[in-house]
């Protein structure tokens, strides 16, 4: 699978996310401070995470900031993608079944490396619920404006 990955700082998990996913098979994309150059700031590096969603560059994006905040609002201002910070592994598996969501936001204070394994771990083993009132939630996000 082809993720994004943004951060808008080195602190906390960033520093070992790509390793992480690359050693779970993924090939990654990096934005922010992640990437040799570009604009670190959380708005521009996870909006542009989440635009390869979005376009179909990558398949998800994982973005993070300090509270993992900024990161999901950024990414969630791109049309078609659906971004939930997630701090433990049943929001994680909850957000992809339920919600279909398509980027990850991590907060660097809060996810600890083990709590990331797990987030990660829920993440990629749920898959969208095909359960009718599930994908209308999911089809009526496109109506809202």
């Amino acid at each position: 699978m082809y993720i994004s990955l943004a951060s808008d700082s080195l602190d906390g998990i960033a520093p070992v996310l790509a390793a992480e996913l690359e050693r779970r098979g993924h090939t990654v994309t990096l934005y922010g401070a992640l990437a040799p150059d570009g604009r670190a700031d959380w708005a521009w590096c996870c909006s542009s995470a989440a635009r390869d969603v979005a376009e179909g560059r990558s398949d998800q994006a994982v973005v993070c900031c300090w509270t993992g905040t900024g990161a999901s609002i950024a990414a969630n201002k791109v049309a078609g993608v659906r971004a939930a910070l997630c701090a433990d592994a049943v929001t994680a598996a909850g957000a992809r079944r339920w919600n279909d969501a398509n980027v990850l936001a991590l907060s660097l204070r809060l996810t600890s490396r083990q709590v990331l394994t797990e987030i990660l771990d829920a993440w990629f083993a749920a898959a969208p619920s095909t359960e009718p009132e599930d994908t209308a939630n999911i089809a009526y996000l496109r109506e809202i404006h």
